[in-house]
């Protein structure tokens, strides 16, 4: 059995006495590695092993070495990096390999999940002309059984239609689909090594959850050993029998997954322990009692933000597609706000008509009791001083060409707002806000790490002291650890400057740690909402019980106990 591999199994000898047996040799050794760019060593003195059928976990934030090592060990490294030391694989060391003695292995013994199944595939080329190279390293000559396979494959990995998946391109996918694509062709020609690299980390947390048990099955069905690169300790807790902890290229611990995960050794393995949301869901507790004072002050009190039964179609390919359906809710000052459900609910749209970049078919909003609906996009202008949005990926929403001062600086010059030593000054003050020095104000969005990009974000929104900011999933593209800093940063602005949110996000540990009340959207529509506590205690909807049952918990295998009220809902239908 899978579970007994790490133990010596016991032989009796004739004489009475017991030996062990060898242990068995690992399937991918790796000792004494570093990669090195020019001068600079990037990754240092790296070693670990993974056995025959079995799973282990590279962890760490951004830059801590845990995707270089998995290019290492595929010998895809970009120009000018250097491995040095020993990548055994079947006993054969990986790194002393000519390339045309290694290239065969690739794909065929050593199969590849990228993080980003839009970059990682083709947009001009369909799935299928894609898959037919991948089925090629299958060694199947004949083309028919090649293409069989490949459709055999896509319905293996749970796409219900692999026909129409075969004849799609990329752009016709979701994004959960082109990762089960992706998965497909790496295991098409059944590799002894799987290395997927945060293959779930722009997914939803339900799509997340399939994509992860369908890994786990994959691997135990088919033997196959699994190579996972993630930040999140909890998924890596939950899917790998060992996990090895980097930061800065240095191995800060190593181990049997349930030793490190409930007792973590290391200070940086601790810090990562304590930034997982679901782990820590009262972590900011103190930084939300304001909102929740609030809340219970006065219900009479007049709401910061009122939505009141908006309605948005628009017509696609000819059919009526109604994105937003007959949504209402409200939002008070000082308090967060958390639309949340999956792709496709409605939450985006949502916010576009809050923002007034769309207006809604029927329904109104009003902000501050001032009336949004119907307006012209210059009778809007004033409103938006007051009204701001920090976008999902800092990547994209900040102009490249530009620097830090002049990001921040824009929305003061576009409303004409100040001298320009006053505008210099508020720059410089929002920039303290979210915990920025001077130091940056020359440097642009390339020459910032990824928390630091959107904390510039966070501060171009607040530069024009606004009364309610829109989140538009603003740490999903950030590790847990920075994710935990620009909470802490939000909270304590929100806090201190009586700021009112509205949040949108698929998260729900984030949006437990996060918001004060919350609406759970379907399919367009608000299937339940109410205060978050009683909402993840006591969820009315299974729905909302399978959005919380795909919260990752570091607790190992796919097999967990339902959410207590799970078991409620099903015999309230039954009965009904």
């Amino acid at each position: 059995m899978a579970s007994q591999d790490r133990l010596n199994a016991v032989l009796a000898r004739p004489d009475g006495a017991a030996v062990s047996s060898p242990r068995p040799a690992p399937l991918l050794q790796v000792d004494g590695l570093s990669v090195s760019y020019g001068p600079h060593e990037v990754v240092s003195n790296v070693g670990f092993e993974l056995g025959r059928g079995r799973s282990l976990a590279l962890i760490g934030e951004s830059g801590s070495g845990k995707s270089t090592i998995a290019r290492a060990v595929l010998r895809l490294l970009p120009g000018g990096g250097r491995a040095a030391g020993r990548v055994e694989f079947e006993g054969q060391d990986m790194l002393g390999l000519p390339e045309r003695r290694f290239r065969p292995l690739r794909g065929r013994a050593i199969g590849f999940v990228p993080q980003d199944p839009a970059n990682a595939l083709n947009p001009v080329r369909t799935i299928g002309a894609q898959a037919m190279e991948a089925a090629a390293l299958a060694d199947e000559p004949n083309k028919i059984v090649r293409k069989a396979l490949v459709l055999e494959t896509f319905a293996e990995v749970g796409l219900d239609n692999p026909q129409r998946v075969y004849d799609s391109y990329p752009h016709q996918l979701s994004g959960g689909m082109l990762q089960r694509v992706l998965i497909g062709l790496a295991v098409l020609p059944r590799p002894l090594l799987l290395v997927a690299d945060e293959p779930t980390s722009a997914l939803d947390v339900t799509i997340q959850k399939r994509i992860l048990d369908l890994l786990s099955r994959l691997q135990h069905e088919l033997d196959i050993s699994l190579l996972l690169i993630t930040h999140d300790l909890a998924i890596a807790a939950e899917r790998a029998d060992s996990l090895v902890v980097l930061k800065g290229g240095v191995v800060q611990e190593a181990g049997d997954t349930a030793a490190v995960f409930s007792a973590p050794a290391s200070a940086y393995a601790k810090k990562l322990h304590a930034d997982v949301p679901a782990l820590n869901p009262d972590r900011y507790h103190k930084l939300r009692d304001p909102g929740f004072r609030l809340l219970d002050a006065d219900a009479t009190t007049t709401p910061k933000i009122e939505v009141s039964g908006i309605t948005k179609s628009f017509t696609v390919d000819g059919k009526v597609l109604t994105a937003v359906d007959d949504v209402s809710f409200t939002v008070q000052a000082g308090t967060t706000h958390a639309l949340v459900g999956e792709s496709g609910s409605g939450k985006t749209t949502t916010i576009r008509l809050l923002l007034g970049l769309d207006q809604p078919d029927i329904g109104h909003i009003s902000i501050a009791g001032e009336k949004l609906t119907g307006r012209s996009q210059q009778s809007l202008r004033t409103v938006w001083r007051h009204l701001q949005l920090v976008y999902q990926n800092p990547f994209t929403s900040l102009d490249p060409t530009w620097k830090v001062e002049q990001l921040v600086r824009e929305p003061l010059d576009r409303f004409d707002i100040g001298t320009r030593d006053e505008r210099t000054a508020r720059v410089r003050e929002a920039l303290d806000n979210v915990g920025l020095g001077e130091h940056l104000l020359s440097r642009k969005p390339q020459a910032l790490s990824g928390g630091q990009r959107q904390r510039v974000a966070i501060a171009r929104a607040l530069v024009l002291k606004p009364d309610v900011i829109v989140l538009d999933e603003p740490t999903s593209a950030l590790d847990v650890s920075v994710q935990a800093d620009i909470v802490e940063v939000l909270l304590s602005l929100q806090a201190s400057l009586g700021l009112t949110y509205v949040f949108v996000s698929h998260d729900l540990a984030l949006v437990r740690q996060l918001a004060h009340t919350v609406s759970v959207m379907q399919r367009g529509r608000i299937v339940e909402q109410g205060r978050v506590k009683d909402i993840f205690d006591n969820p009315r909807q299974p729905y909302t019980v399978s959005l919380l049952e795909s919260i990752p918990t570091g607790v190992a295998g796919i097999a967990r106990a339902p959410h207590p009220q799970l078991r409620r809902i099903i015999n309230q239908e039954k009965i009904a």
